[in-house]
C-alpha cells in the first residue's frame, strides 16, 4: 500500500494564545507561517502522488506555503473534533471543567457539550485516510507516497488506531505544530514509520528497481560470506 504522511497544520493565533481554535476559523501566526515554509524545504523532494487537507483554514494555509505547486483536495473527514461549547475557551479555563480529566484519562467516553463524540471523530477520520490510502494506492501504485493536513487530535486517533492502541492511550502520544507522522499501510497491519518527525523525509522515496535489486544482491553477498547473515 502506499505511504501517508500525516502533516498538523503550523501554529496559530490560538495556538499561542492558549485557546481551543475546534473549529473556530484561526488562522496561522508568524510562527506557523515560518514552520509551514520549513515543512516546504523538508516535503520539497518527495513526489506527492495526492495531497488532502482538512478544510479549516489553517491547515489550507499550511498547505499553501509548504506545498505551493499542490492543488489540495478538501477532506472533510479530516476535520478539527467538534468541541462544542469548549470551542473558544482558554485552556486553563477549560482544565477546571470536570470533563477535562475525562478528556485525559477516557476520550472514548467523551461527548463534548453540543459537539462530538471523540470516538466518532476518531472512526470518521481514521476511514478517511484509510479510504485515501485505498484510492491513492489503486491509481498510483503501493510505492506511492501521498500527504494528508489535519490536527493535533485527528492525527492522534489516527497514529494510536495504526498502533492497535485504545483510543484511551491515544493521549499519550504527541503531534507537534508543523510536525509529520508517516503510516504505511498493508494487507495485514500498518507500521508507524514516523512519529511527530520535524527533520529530513527524503529517505522516505523508495529506491528505484535497479538500486533495490544491487542492493538485495549486496545484502545476499554479505548474508552468504557471514555463513547466513544475521
Amino acid at each position: 500500500m502506499a505511504t501517508v504522511l500525516l502533516m498538523r497544520h503550523g501554529r496559530t493565533t490560538a495556538n499561542a494564545s492558549g485557546g481551543l481554535a475546534g473549529r473556530q476559523p484561526v488562522e496561522l501566526d508568524e510562527t506557523g507561517r515560518a514552520q509551514a515554509a520549513r515543512v516546504h524545504e523538508r516535503l520539497r523532494d518527495l513526489p506527492l502522488a495526492a495531497v488532502v487537507t482538512s478544510p479549516l483554514i489553517r491547515c489550507r494555509q499550511t498547505v499553501e506555503i509548504a506545498l505551493p505547486d499542490a492543488t489540495p483536495a478538501t477532506e472533510d473527514g479530516l476535520i478539527e473534533c467538534g468541541y462544542g461549547d469548549w470551542e473558544g475557551r482558554p485552556l486553563k479555563e477549560l482544565a477546571q471543567d470536570p470533563l477535562w480529566p475525562v478528556v485525559q484519562q477516557h476520550p472514548s467516553a467523551v461527548v463534548f457539550p453540543n459537539g462530538e463524540a471523540m470516538a466518532a471523530m476518531s472512526a470518521r477520520a481514521v476511514a478517511a485516510v484509510r479510504s485515501w490510502d485505498a484510492k491513492v494506492t489503486a491509481e498510483h501504485g503501493p510505492e506511492a507516497i501521498w500527504l494528508a493536513c489535519s490536527h493535533g487530535d485527528v492525527i492522534k486517533a489516527i497514529a494510536a488506531d495504526a498502533l492497535g492502541l485504545h483510543l484511551d492511550q491515544f493521549q499519550r502520544i504527541v503531534a507537534d505544530p508543523a510536525s509529520i507522522t508517516v503510516i504505511r499501510y498493508t494487507s495485514t497491519r500498518p507500521f508507524l514509520v514516523r512519529l511527530n518527525e520535524t527533520g529530513e523525509l527524503a529517505s522516505l522515496v523508495p529506491p528505484k528497481n535497479a538500486d533495490r535489486e544491487k542492493a538485495a544482491e549486496s545484502d545476499a553477498a554479505v548474508g552468504g560470506g557471514a555463513g547466513g547473515g544475521v
